[in-house]
C-alpha cells in the first residue's frame, strides 16, 4: 500500500461520500495503490452510516468508529495508528482540503528524496480580520517563548513519509497539540501554499472558544514560559511592595503625611490577590496536565474498525 489517506469525521454525514466520489475522481488513472482511513469522531448524526455505504464501493475503505468524540487530534493520531501506507496524508472530509492537492504533495514526495513531508499552508485566510489577528499573534508569541518553531498558517493537511509517521506515534502523549509535534520530531518539510475551497455542506466545527482553548493547549504543551511568567510576576510585586514600604514609612516619618488607610489596603490586597490566583492556576494547569498524563487513559476508544472487502485480495 503506498498512501493511506486519514479523514477525521465529526458530524459529517453529508459530506463523506461526496469525499469518496472526490477522491475516486481525482485519483482516477493512478498507478499505485491506496486506501481512505476514515475516523468517526463520536458524530451525532448518521456519519457512521454512511460510512458504512461507502465500503460497500470499489475503494478499499477502513473506518475507526470511536466510543465517543475525543476530539480531531485523536482522530488524527488513530488514523495515523490504522494507516498502512508508505505516505499517509491527513485531510478534512468537507472538501476545503481537495484531494488533488494531497495527490500533488505524493508526488512532490516521489520526485524529492530529500524531503520527509509535505505540508500545506493558507496562503490567504478567509476568516474575519480580528480572528486572523489571533491566530497571527498566537504564532508570534510560541515562536518566541518555544524551542520548536512553529510555521504560521501551516494546516494539518499534509503528507508524511512512514518513519515520519513513527516517529509521531512515538509521542502517546495525551495532551496532543499535533502543529507542535509535527515540528518537534524534525525531519524535512516542505512547505506549499494551498487555496481554501469552500465547504461542500455544514458549518466549520471551530469556535472561538474551541481555537482559544486549542491554542491554550498548544502554549502549554510547547513552553514552560508561563510558569516563569508567574515567576517574574511574583518577584516584581514583592521588589514594587518594598519599594512602596520604603516610601510609606518616608512619608509618616519625614514628612508626617497620613498614611492612606482603608482603600489603599482593600486595593492592594485584591491587587496581590488576584495576581496569586492567576499564578497558581498557571502553575495548577501544568499539575493538572501531568496528573491526569500519569494515568496513562488512553488518546481514545476504538468502538470498532471495520475494513471493506478490498482489503482480502
Amino acid at each position: 500500500m503506498k498512501l493511506s489517506l486519514v479523514v477525521p469525521c465529526y458530524n459529517e454525514e453529508k459530506n463523506v461520500s461526496l469525499f469518496y466520489e472526490a477522491v475516486k475522481n481525482d485519483f482516477s488513472g493512478v498507478d499505485f495503490d491506496y486506501e481512505l482511513v476514515f475516523v468517526n469522531d463520536g458524530s451525532k448524526d448518521g456519519t457512521f452510516k454512511e460510512l458504512q455505504k461507502l465500503c460497500e464501493g470499489d475503494l478499499p475503505v477502513k473506518i475507526v468508529n470511536f466510543s465517543r468524540n475525543f476530539g480531531k487530534e485523536s482522530a488524527m493520531y488513530a488514523g495515523l495508528r490504522e494507516s498502512e501506507g508508505d505516505y499517509v496524508t491527513i485531510i478534512d472530509a468537507d472538501l476545503q482540503q481537495r484531494p488533488s492537492i494531497a495527490l500533488d504533495m505524493v508526488r512532490m514526495l516521489d520526485g524529492e528524496p530529500d524531503y520527509d513531508c509535505v505540508a500545506a499552508y493558507q496562503e490567504s485566510r478567509r476568516e474575519s480580520k480580528l480572528l486572523v489577528f489571533f491566530k497571527n499573534s498566537f504564532y508570534k508569541l510560541i515562536n518566541k517563548f518555544s524551542d520548536t518553531e512553529f510555521v504560521q498558517g501551516a494546516s494539518d493537511f499534509r503528507t508524511f513519509r512512514r518513519p515520519m509517521v513513527e516517529a509521531i506515534l512515538a509521542m502517546d502523549e495525551y495532551f496532543r497539540f499535533s502543529k507542535g509535534l509535527f515540528s518537534w520530531v524534525g525531519f524535512n518539510t516542505k512547505f506549499i501554499p494551498y487555496k481554501v475551497e469552500e465547504r461542500a455542506t455544514g458549518n466549520s466545527k471551530w469556535s472561538f472558544k474551541k481555537l482559544f482553548k486549542y491554542a491554550l493547549d498548544g502554549i502549554f504543551a510547547f513552553t514552560t514560559a508561563p510558569l516563569r511568567f508567574a515567576t517574574i510576576i511574583g518577584l516584581l510585586t514583592s521588589f514594587l511592595s518594598i519599594i512602596y514600604l520604603i516610601v510609606v514609612v518616608i512619608q509618616k516619618l519625614a514628612f508626617g503625611i497620613p498614611v492612606a488607610g482603608y482603600a489603599t489596603i482593600v486595593v492592594l490586597i485584591l491587587l496581590l490577590g488576584g495576581i496569586q490566583l492567576c499564578c497558581i492556576g498557571i502553575i495548577g494547569e501544568y499539575i493538572a496536565r501531568t496528573y491526569i498524563q500519569t494515568k496513562g487513559r488512553p488518546i481514545y476508544i476504538a468502538k470498532q474498525v471495520i475494513k471493506n472487502h478490498k482489503y482480502e485480495r
